[in-house]
């Protein structure tokens, strides 16, 4: 099964910027997506999706606090999926995964069904954004 090392978090001031990388050991499937998600610091906070994107086409998703500041891509002679991430906020404060699971698209549009339907979760990089 793939596995995915996480990198390039780190602390950063409000409006900052890093990009995460997500490097895959081995082969993902065509038809599956690649995913970063999020586990903010907070007691019973749920891991959530931050933005996906499919191996083949490079149809994207992008949560609604992702949008416009986030970009998600796949370099696949790499193989890894970078998130860059812009104008950084506290409220993005957390530990970043990734993962893959088999992709989903209504109305052809990648649809995101949930961490649930993700698996081979790497060990995750934490990012910390500072007021």
């Amino acid at each position: 099964e793939v596995q995915f090392v996480e990198s390039g978090g780190g602390l950063v001031q409000t409006g900052g910027s890093l990009r995460l990388s997500c490097a895959a050991s081995d082969f993902i499937f065509d038809d599956y997506v690649i995913g970063w998600f999020r586990r903010a610091p907070y007691p019973g906070k749920k891991r959530e999706g931050v933005a996906c994107v499919a191996k083949s086409g490079g149809a994207t998703y992008y949560a609604d606090s992702a949008k416009g500041r986030f970009t998600i891509s796949y370099d696949r002679f790499k193989n890894t999926v970078y998130l860059q991430m812009n104008s950084l906020t506290p409220e993005d404060t957390g530990v970043y995964y990734c993962a893959n699971g088999p992709s989903t698209y209504h109305d052809d549009k990648l649809f995101y069904e949930g961490p649930e339907f993700f698996h081979s979760w790497g060990q995750g990089t934490q990012v910390t954004v500072s007021s």
